[in-house]
């Protein structure tokens, strides 16, 4: 039975771009949508009323890994799990750790249990298994839950990637098999999705899709993608697992990514979105606006008193000029990173509505070519 509900509302008769609503007990999702990264239960420098009211936000990520070694499973227990802990009262999805296994590589070591590792704040040992995966996103209490993966690099040889989505497919078992045993702690229904795997191969990508749909889930997720291989190529595998994967239930590229690369992956059929980049690009200065890239460092921008979106879009309620915000980026105040951040979440929270609007108007691949000639500027 699911618990987590999705409803295709409509979809492109040009392309597989779809919108559709994602029904949880925290509340509705309209598709397409970007779901901001809260890594340790907070998107840097962005308060929730300003997640919601400005930005936008229907439902964030938070990852297990970082919030399994602090503030640690029973202090988010005590809590009442991650939306008291966080006073977040929308949906949360939670990364299984997988992908920080795979960025963890100097310091962890893969068996048929699970995967060894050390912390990156102490050095202390850990083991990640399967189900030990379940039970730490069980007391997180997620609305969806992730399946725990291996990510193997873009450029894997098929011989590595091969072996990883086996292991990958026979942690997913154990993984589903721990979800049936287990109940939530909260009094609200959670979701477990598995993870496409496959690297850059398409019979893998294929049958990764294919064997994933015995569990009959909520939805599912396609990971292991940008992390390395050419954005082609990317496109190509979400092509090829779209087309295998079920039309009646969501589908999310994990960690996903640049405006040009979530507006080719709803051209392919893709529903949800995650990434750091809109956070992590803002703190460093770079600003993402409907004409294109901006390096707000740049002296050319020191005297420019236009709003930061070159088109006089002011996606936040306050009206920024460049030449306020470069000023307070070159002082180096905090003030800086939290407009960029700010802002570029409001941008990327626009880019899916107005994608979810064209698809409804029957226009989106016209202007989606428009828009993925624009972002790709530098200005």
């Amino acid at each position: 039975m699911q618990v987590v509900k999705f409803t295709l509302e409509h979809t492109s008769s040009e392309c597989a771009a779809r919108t559709g609503r994602i029904r949880t007990d925290h509340g509705e999702i309209e598709t397409p949508i970007f779901m901001p990264v809260g890594t340790a239960a907070s998107v840097k420098g962005v308060f929730h009323r300003d997640l919601k009211q400005e930005v936008g936000a229907q439902i964030i990520l938070a990852n297990t890994y970082h919030l399994y070694l602090r503030p640690g499973v029973g202090t988010l227990e005590k809590a009442g799990g991650v939306h008291r802990f966080s006073s977040w009262d929308g949906p949360v999805l939670t990364d299984s750790g997988g992908f920080q296994v795979f960025s963890l590589a100097a310091c962890r070591k893969l068996t048929e249990e699970g995967c060894h590792f050390q912390s990156h704040i102490d050095g202390s040992r850990h083991l990640f298994t399967p189900e030990s995966v379940i039970d730490t996103q069980r007391s997180i209490g997620a609305d969806i839950m992730m399946a725990f993966d291996e990510c193997p690099p873009g450029t894997a040889e098929r011989s590595y990637a091969a072996r990883s989505l086996d292991l990958t497919h026979r942690w997913l078992e154990r993984c589903f098999e721990r979800f049936r045993q287990t109940e939530p702690k909260y009094g609200y229904a959670q979701s477990l999705f598995p993870i496409v795997q496959g690297c850059t191969y398409a019979d893998l990508r294929a049958r990764s899709a294919e064997y994933v749909q015995q569990f009959d889930a909520d939805g599912y997720a396609i990971g292991g993608l940008a992390v390395g291989e050419p954005a082609p190529v990317m496109y190509e595998m979400i092509e090829v697992v779209n087309g295998i994967l079920p039309t009646d239930r969501p589908r999310y590229l994990m960690g996903v990514g640049t405006p040009v690369n979530i507006l080719e992956a709803i051209e392919r059929g893709v529903d949800m979105f995650d990434c750091v980049m809109p956070t992590r690009n803002g703190r460093n200065g770079m600003l993402f606006t409907s004409e294109g890239i901006i390096n707000i460092r740049n002296l050319k921008w020191k005297e420019d008193f236009s709003p930061i979106d070159p088109a006089g879009h002011c996606f936040v309620d306050t009206c920024y000029t460049k030449a306020y915000l470069r000023h307070l980026t070159i002082a180096g105040e905090m003030l800086a990173a939290q407009i960029a951040s700010l802002h570029n979440l409001a941008f990327y929270l626009w880019l899916v509505k107005e994608a979810r609007r064209r698809i409804e108007a029957g226009d989106f691949l016209p202007w989606k070519r428009a828009m993925v000639e624009r972002l790709s500027r530098r200005l």
